[in-house]
């Protein structure tokens, strides 16, 4: 029968003396799937070849051998259960800010110590900070591939990580934020596009003290590639983009904020918000304003900052001040 790793590969020694039993870690789940307990064994790398071993008990996180022999040895599975195996997984999650671009590291692999511990390594020595962030509540399916969802970002390399369990330094997904200063938003799908882990990372977690994030803000003032001319100028610059681009909760959140400082009326409101399809309603929305002049732009532009600030980055419009 085949077998598959069911934990990291450990090089145990024994200077002096004999234990009467040693815990090995393993990274399968077990609630989803209990029988799994009976399948597992021990495997013995020697050097005239493998030899396999009875586990005595296999609890959460560990499986329990007795009078142990020790050599290069590792938990194991049976073959036919590899494919349907949930696995305990890490996450560890880098943050690199050069200027106005944050570069992330998010690693996904399944639990092992060591590796835990050289991926501490190589980021060390390349200077990275480390970003604490929640374990995932749920198992994932080993031989699964697993997308990453980062909405501010400009690139994500590679787009999915096939869950294996590797000898080497783990995979990991590249993503590039072309701007700081703001919370970064992470999802992890499965291969049915399920949400199998979120989080969101302030930017109070990767710039330490106020005068960074001044500097990477420009001290307040619109970056380098902002948009300039009047507010009109700037909303009819990007109507295409905007109208592609803005998500129907943030469109109904202008709908609301444009009502409260009175840029339009209950009726116009309501004539908008029966509109059913995002785009459309899109268009009547930033068509509405623009036909209302300057201070009726500026205003959505304000709105459209407190309700979307990567959208407006993106569309690279500036806040403006409007009468009070």
């Amino acid at each position: 029968m085949q077998y598959t790793q069911g934990g990291p590969l450990l090089d145990i020694t024994m200077e002096l003396g004999e234990l009467e039993e040693v815990h090995l870690p393993h990274f399968v789940c077990l609630g989803t799937n209990p029988s799994l307990r009976n399948e597992m064994k021990i495997l013995h790398v020697e050097e005239h070849g493998v030899s396999l071993e009875e586990v005595h008990e296999v609890t959460r996180f560990h499986a329990k051998i007795l009078h142990p022999k020790f050599s290069l040895i590792s938990v194991i599975l049976s073959y036919i259960f590899s494919w349907n195996v949930d696995v305990h997984c890490e996450l560890m999650l880098y943050l690199t800010v050069k200027r106005e671009t944050l570069i992330s590291r998010l690693y996904l692999f399944p639990w092992n110590p060591g590796q835990i511990q050289a991926v501490e390594q190589q980021e060390k020595s390349q200077g990275s900070s480390r970003i604490l962030i929640s374990r995932p509540e749920q198992s994932f399916k080993l031989n699964s591939s697993i997308r990453l969802n980062i909405p501010c970002s400009t690139s994500i390399n590679p787009q999915k990580i096939h869950l294996i369990q590797r000898d080497t330094t783990p995979s990991f997904f590249r993503a590039v934020v072309k701007m700081t200063g703001i919370d970064i938003e992470m999802e992890l799908f499965s291969d049915d596009e399920r949400t199998v882990w979120k989080e969101k990372v302030s930017q109070d977690e990767y710039i330490t003290d106020t005068r960074s994030t001044s500097a990477v803000l420009g001290a307040g003032g619109p970056a380098e590639s902002s948009l300039t001319g009047s507010p009109e100028h700037q909303l009819r610059s990007v109507r295409t983009k905007f109208v592609n681009q803005v998500s129907k909760a943030v469109l109904n959140g202008l709908l609301d904020g444009l009502l409260q400082h009175t840029v339009i009326n209950q009726e116009e409101m309501e004539s908008v918000k029966v509109i059913a399809e995002r785009a459309e309603k899109a268009r009547d929305i930033i068509d509405m304003v623009l036909r209302k002049g300057t201070e009726s732009c500026s205003r959505m532009i304000n709105l459209l900052g407190e309700l979307d600030h990567c959208l407006c980055s993106q569309l690279q419009i500036n806040s403006v001040g409007v009468p009070t």
